[in-house]
């Protein structure tokens, strides 16, 4: 497919693989006349789903390395964290989501797509950044009873510090907010970001 833009000649990139038959006839068949956006809203959960591993990664690792829990209010390393393994769940997001979930949408520049791509994430990032940092230690000290007895399966004798709950906290809050915001980001996306196709 390519596309005279002003005097620029583009050829669209798309990929196709083994995946995309069987999500287009899942799609058709639950999608009816809607079939298309049903196969995108796929795509894009599944382009989400390894951002969300990029990002639950990411944060687990500089939680466990770098940035652990301070326990004070408001905790800027829980913030910083995941502001930055936000950061690399869009970039990936965005590649794969130009590329594969949205291959025909090309009226606009990338740098322009990029841009609105970013500014719905970072819609979506401030109000899942507020919602960690204020609800992971209190998720935690609520959570931490209850998960408890399974930690004791794998590891007796374990006492939990103040920090584990805060990142047993800090994971369940972020879970929220993936979710919360993966559905905002593709109704956003679909309208302001890709809208350029049918």
């Amino acid at each position: 497919m390519s596309q005279t833009t002003g005097t620029v000649k583009t050829q669209a990139v798309s990929i196709r693989d083994t995946i995309d038959a069987p999500i287009a006839a899942l799609s058709s068949r639950i999608g009816g006349s809607k079939s298309k956006e049903v196969e995108r809203f796929i795509k894009f959960a599944i382009v989400g789903s390894i951002g969300a591993v990029i990002d639950a990664g990411t944060l687990f690792i500089l939680q466990a390395t770098v940035l652990p829990p301070t326990l004070r209010d408001p905790d800027m390393n829980v913030a910083v964290a995941q502001t930055v393994a936000f950061v690399a769940a869009i970039l990936s997001n965005f590649t794969w989501n130009r590329l594969w979930t949205y291959p025909d949408s090309r009226s606009r520049s990338v740098r322009h797509q990029m841009a609105l791509f970013v500014l719905i994430s970072v819609i979506g990032w401030v109000g899942r950044t507020i919602w960690i940092t204020f609800a992971h230690q209190p998720l935690g000290e609520y959570l931490m009873p209850a998960v408890l007895p399974l930690i004791h399966l794998l590891r007796p004798g374990y006492v939990a510090s103040a920090t584990a709950a805060a990142k047993l906290g800090t994971m369940t809050a972020w879970l929220v907010g993936v979710a919360v915001v993966m559905v905002w980001n593709f109704i956003a996306n679909r309208l302001w970001t890709y809208n350029d196709i049918e």
